[in-house]
């Protein structure tokens, strides 16, 4: 599995952080990344909110074929994931594929702002996701390298309340944009472009490739790479990820199929509530203010607590979420149940993210982070395609339902998953040398 020639001596000086770095405060780093997540969820806001209204009210696409787009631009996304995790392991290197996604991330901006048909907003969307899926892996590999291991549900937790912060400051921003351009959805994409140039300087300047920290053998269930050496490129690393890694994407799987797209609840929105399309940026800023209250906090809570457990809080969520938005009869019920769709985001990722940090091998994490990006790619797929043809053959109302549905069923899974861990016994094994 391992080249041996890219080995590194365990007692080379300077090859392992000190105790204060591993078990101190957040690092600078995890700020860093936090400050550009903001950024770029702020342009991503400020275009996003608007793109199914415009594709629906604009372009006069139906809501099927919305739901397939937005399931393609997110399956695009998250094998991008899959394969820029596995690369930056393979080179040991993580910020220049990040460059790579971020440069292609800006592009998207100004092509999403010259669309005026299907084919050109598709590609634009593609592009926006391409280059999000290239950065996000070894994005996420960098925090759990450079985290101190008490701070690791901490620190990103962190990183993602920055980023749901830039979320609800684009809706701010584009519900402004959008007064005074007179409702111009062209110039309020064309707008969206300047954060996400900001964020580019900030990882071009401001973001160092980091050391990276020997491997505490979290996970006893599996062999282990040796630390400090270069995995090769292949699918065959996938054996040394523990058991327990994938019961929890399993779990995942099955709650991401009632994850669909916030584009729905936009819809929906707009359908029963709000004809005015000002009200779209509202939405995502209380989605994203629901993210941004739960993500820190449940990332210290899962710090000190087995986070298998607090994923139930988010699974659950969901489900009210769907309860509350499938009865509801007034807008503010609604904005209600939206808020709920946010804490269920903030709660479940953080944990599913912290999870696969803990559970494989340090030169496996950015294989590990972008395993877990691919399956939710299948699943988002399945869940925004499923609300599509419910949307399209139904109602809109109706996502709630089969949403429902499946968000108890995966509470059930993971019930099932906590009672086979608390009867596996733990047997520990060495890394090999």
């Amino acid at each position: 599995m391992l080249n041996k020639k890219d080995s590194v001596s365990r007692s080379a000086p300077d090859s392992s952080p000190s105790r204060q770095e591993r078990d101190g405060n957040v690092p600078p780093t995890v700020w860093q990344i936090g400050i550009m997540m903001f950024l770029v969820n702020t342009s991503f806001v400020m275009s996003y909110s608007f793109s199914g209204l415009y594709l629906k009210h604009v372009l006069a696409v139906s809501a099927i074929s919305i739901g397939v787009l937005e399931g393609l631009c997110e399956t695009i996304s998250h094998v991008m994931k899959l394969i820029s995790g596995m690369l930056s392991d393979y080179i040991g290197k993580r910020k220049n594929i990040m460059v790579v996604g971020y440069i292609l991330s800006v592009l998207s901006r100004p092509l999403l702002a010259i669309s005026n048909t299907f084919v050109l907003v598709f590609c634009a969307r593609a592009m926006e996701r391409f280059g999000n899926g290239i950065q996000a892996s070894p994005r996420d590999a960098i925090i759990a390298d450079v985290a101190p291991r008490k701070r690791i549900g901490a620190s990103y937790g962190l990183k993602r309340s920055l980023a749901y912060m830039g979320s609800m400051f684009g809706g701010f921003l584009g519900l402004i944009a959008m007064k005074f351009t007179g409702n111009s959805y062209i110039a309020v994409f064309a707008l969206a472009s300047i954060p996400a140039f900001i964020a580019l300087l900030i990882l071009l300047f401001c973001v160092k490739e980091p050391r990276r920290f020997d491997h505490p053998a979290i996970t006893s269930e599996a062999p282990l790479p040796a630390p400090k050496l270069s995995p090769k490129f292949s699918v065959k690393n996938f054996k040394y990820l523990s058991p327990t890694f994938w019961l929890i994407m399993l779990v995942n799987s099955i709650f991401m199929m009632a994850r669909m797209n916030e584009t729905f609840l936009i819809l929906r929105m707009n359908e029963g509530f709000q004809p005015d399309p000002m009200f779209a940026p509202l939405v995502m800023i209380i989605f994203n203010f629901g993210t941004t209250l739960s993500s820190y906090p449940i990332g210290l809570i899962g710090d000190k607590f087995d986070r298998t457990k607090i994923l139930f809080i988010g699974i659950a969520s969901l489900v009210i979420a769907d309860i509350i938005m499938y009865s509801a009869i007034a807008k503010i019920t609604m904005y209600i149940g939206i808020l709920f769709w946010g804490i269920q985001l903030g709660s479940t990722q953080n944990v599913f993210v912290s999870l696969v940090a803990e559970k494989v091998p340090e030169d496996l994490r950015g294989t590990g982070l972008g395993i877990y990006w691919l399956i939710n790619a299948i699943s988002a797929f399945v869940a925004d395609t499923l609300a599509g043809f419910v949307a399209h053959h139904i109602s809109l109302n109706a996502i709630f339902v089969s949403s429902g549905i499946i968000g108890v069923f995966a509470l059930v899974i993971l019930a099932l998953l906590l009672n086979v861990l608390h009867h596996t016994p733990k047997k520990r094994r060495k890394i090999p040398l």
